[in-house]
């Protein structure tokens, strides 16, 4: 994998490159639609080609490990074959959701064990096992197993914790080395920033990280509760000590304003389940602001979802329309809301590059961060 940085903002630290994988080009910054089982929920792939522009998909270990489960991925010949997708894809390590499953899971030196939550059966991941996993599963990107700490955390748990995550990267980094790749392409292998909110261990992390010379690295823990303040503060730490040559995944993050704010700071990768989990939940975003399509202020509104967005499905629908499937419980309400929202998170990262590239990247996010929060 080759990451080539082609411009810099020149009031922020905001990037825009092109990351070359053996499943095509990512032009950073990018978001990447969440499709944790494989799917993301509620469109075809062909929609995420267009109106959506996706350019890589995420996929979740933890979900893809217990189903379909892995011996079917590789009989069909990897993710990509198993759900048509020709284009880049990350997986995570499952870390984040042995995290989640607080009351099910038990995190000792050698991995994490716990219950599924399907069946209630009992698994144990450990960093090598996350390693061959993703080797299963084919992605061009596969994270290293950490422990994700949670928000408001001890500071002794935390450099506890760090210093774990830390040792299992080290065991990742050996299974990732004497393991083949299976399908005939190269899989990168991305260590994770930890370290709570704790600015020195944050700092210890990311230069750790950063003598592992990966091709790419990531930040993880920052999407767990804290305040966005305390999330700005330590992606800018961390930035400031990760190698300005390789690319940066934000894990998590975000609301659109998260996004305009992190890639001021030098983040160059985004996911987030926010666009899809929301729509199905019929709020939008827009750029005038975030619509709740449910209130009865839309009821008549035959004005189009999103008239600035150009995303077919916005513009041939009226607000007015979207409402009523909603309010009627039609599935075709979650799928166009999804459709918008996911075209409007792959439009804002694509006007941010293009205005890094003009060097209005500063000014114009200024501008219009406020907006896109804003509720109308």
């Amino acid at each position: 994998m080759k990451f080539d940085l082609l411009h810099k903002d020149p009031s922020s630290d905001a990037r825009a490159g092109l990351l070359h994988t053996d499943h095509g080009q990512i032009e950073t910054p990018i978001f990447m639609p969440v499709g944790t089982l494989g799917t993301v929920k509620a469109v075809h792939q062909s929609e995420l080609l267009d109106p959506i522009q996706a350019q890589i998909i995420l996929g979740n270990t933890y979900h893809l490990y217990l189903r379909p489960g892995t011996d079917i991925i590789q009989q069909a010949g990897g993710l990509h074959k198993f759900i048509n997708w020709e284009k880049p894809l990350l997986t995570d390590s499952g870390g984040y959701q042995v995290y989640s499953l607080s009351t099910q899971r038990k995190i000792k030196e050698e991995g994490a064990e716990f219950k599924s939550h399907i069946d209630g059966s009992k698994h144990l991941f450990t960093p090598e096992r996350t390693v061959d996993i993703q080797r299963k599963i084919g992605a061009d990107i596969i994270m290293a197993f950490d422990e994700c700490t949670p928000y408001p955390c001890d500071y002794n748990y935390a450099k506890r914790s760090l210093a774990m995550t830390h040792r299992w990267l080290e065991r990742g980094f050996t299974a990732f080395d004497k393991s083949p790749a299976l399908y005939g392409y190269k899989q990168s292998f991305a260590p994770i920033v930890q370290g709570s909110t704790y600015k020195d261990l944050r700092v210890e992390s990311a230069k750790y990280i950063a003598d592992k010379d990966a091709e790419i690295n990531a930040i993880g823990g920052l999407s767990v509760g804290e305040p966005a303040p305390e999330m700005y503060e330590m992606s800018g730490i961390v930035c400031e000590h990760l190698p300005v040559e390789k690319p940066r995944y934000l894990m998590g993050v975000g609301t659109p304003e998260n996004l305009l704010e992190n890639i001021a700071l030098g983040i160059d990768m985004f996911d987030c389940v926010l666009p899809t989990r929301n729509a199905r939940h019929g709020m939008l975003y827009t750029k005038q602001g975030v619509i709740n399509i449910k209130n009865a202020k839309w009821k008549a509104d035959f004005s189009a979802i999103d008239e600035d967005i150009s995303c077919p499905t916005s513009n041939h629908h009226t607000k007015a329309y979207l409402r009523h499937l909603f309010m009627t419980r039609e599935t075709l309400g979650p799928q166009i809301a999804t459709l918008q929202n996911l075209t409007f998170f792959l439009w804002l990262v694509k006007e941010a590059r293009q205005k890094i590239i003009t060097g209005e990247f500063y000014s114009w996010k200024n501008q219009i961060v406020s907006q896109l929060a804003t509720r109308i």
